[in-house]
């Protein structure tokens, strides 16, 4: 079987879809799939360049049986709305040429990611005239997540792009999506049951667990063994609605052994070190992405871990950092409102982390008090036995290889 994933990130890419997408394409070609990833050079979340990567065409074949053929982007160093959108405009331009070029590589599977649903036109035409099986996977609604954060508000507007939406998604041979409340979400938008799938993130539950010792690294980030660690981790950019750990840190300046660390890049760390610094807040670490290797000893070393969100994003975009603190055995904050995806998995397994509503500092700075009254250097039971058993990388990727056997044989996920 031939597999093409078409997507705007991919590895060396650290955090979310680029992440998950690098640790698929090697796993399928271990499994002798013919593995090829069509995307664009790793930018996220620096929004900027790579190394030594370049901003244009170019072909490698990886170690891991991978070949990757990447793509010119425009990416902007300030984000906005608009230059958010010629971002994915111009992905979706400079890959559609590039696809239209691996015609004589006839792929069986075609697995576009979304973001960005721009290049779903292009996708859906190249299936159709190549007979290439169609899989639009779901990671973050975009359209939804732009509306959540008041973008767009003209009703003709809304309505119009939605129509859109709508119209490609139910032409894709298969949907899927990482849970059950974005699959709700694609039933709602006129996806037919019979082509909905779930394909949740995973997290490596071997090489993240609960044994690591980080004793060595908390000496080193220069943290006392008294030191109550709390932790954000990924991308820094708006939608996170990040303003409310540093209310937290102000309303715990009294408490110095209560450190926050946040780690990560993006459009919106230097306004948040720039408030930090102004409301004095001394008790904060801001720190740039860690090496992969690091992250078993970083979650491990955290006695509290922050999942924040706006209202309206958390069904629209399932935050992946959250697989790998599980998996960790964390005890996690999370932000989001109880009829969400979040919401229902902390209903059904009570204490697996503590839910709050989002945008309520009183309420954040109270669930965060909560948790550091309880012994957070204890290994959380209830999300380490989740991970282990629904999230587990080797039961979701094979789970999934024997999905695309089913749709490459019989065209449908019937006794999927």
């Amino acid at each position: 079987m031939k597999f093409l994933l078409y997507s705007i990130n991919y590895a060396p890419e650290l955090t979310g879809i680029g992440k998950y997408n690098g640790e698929l394409a090697p796993m399928l070609a271990d499994n002798n799939l013919a593995t090829y990833v069509l995307t664009a050079p790793p930018y996220y979340p620096e929004w900027q360049i790579k190394g030594d990567f370049h901003n244009s065409y170019s072909l490698s074949e990886g170690d891991n049986g991978v070949t990757i053929y990447r793509c010119p982007l425009y990416v902007p160093a300030k984000v906005t709305t608009l230059k958010r959108l010629v971002h994915l405009s111009s992905f979706a331009i400079t890959s559609a040429f590039r696809l239209f070029s691996l015609w004589r590589l006839k792929p069986d599977v075609l697995f576009l990611v979304q973001p960005t649903l721009f290049c779903a036109p292009f996708a859906l035409l190249f299936c159709k005239l190549r007979g290439t099986k169609s899989i639009l996977h779901i990671q973050d609604y975009e359209i939804d997540a732009m509306f959540g954060l008041g973008l767009g508000q003209s009703g003709f507007i809304k309505k119009t792009v939605k129509g859109i939406e709508n119209w490609l998604m139910s032409k894709f041979d298969v949907v899927s999506s990482i849970s059950y409340s974005m699959l709700d979400n694609a039933r709602k938008k006129g996806v037919p049951e019979e082509k909905l799938l779930f394909f949740p993130n995973w997290a490596d539950t071997h090489f993240v667990h609960p044994d690591v010792d980080a004793s060595s690294l908390r000496w080193e980030w220069g943290f006392t063994a008294d030191d109550k660690i709390v932790l954000y981790s990924g991308n820094l950019g708006q939608k996170q609605g990040l303003e409310i750990v540093l209310d937290a840190a102000l309303a715990f300046k009294d408490q110095p052994h209560i450190k926050f660390v946040i780690i990560g890049s993006g459009a919106y760390r230097d306004t948040l070190e720039q408030m930090a610094s102004e409301k004095g807040i001394s008790t904060i670490q801001f720190k740039p992405l860690q090496p992969w290797e690091l992250v078993p000893q970083i979650l491990v070393m955290a006695d509290v871990h922050l999942v924040v969100q706006k209202k309206g994003v958390a069904d629209a975009v399932l935050p992946s950092k959250l697989t790998n603190i599980l998996a960790a055995g964390g005890h996690a904050l999370v932000t989001a409102e109880e009829d969400t995806e979040l919401g229902k998995i902390s209903a059904l397994y009570p204490g697996i982390y503590q839910l709050v509503e989002p945008e309520n500092p009183a309420a954040f700075i109270q669930g965060l008090s909560a948790l550091l009254a309880q012994d957070t250097r204890a290994t959380n039971q209830i999300a380490r036995h989740y991970a282990v058993e629904n999230i587990n990388k080797d039961k979701v990727i094979n789970r999934f290889i024997q999905n695309l056997e089913q749709i490459t044989k019989s065209g449908s996920l019937k006794n999927v």
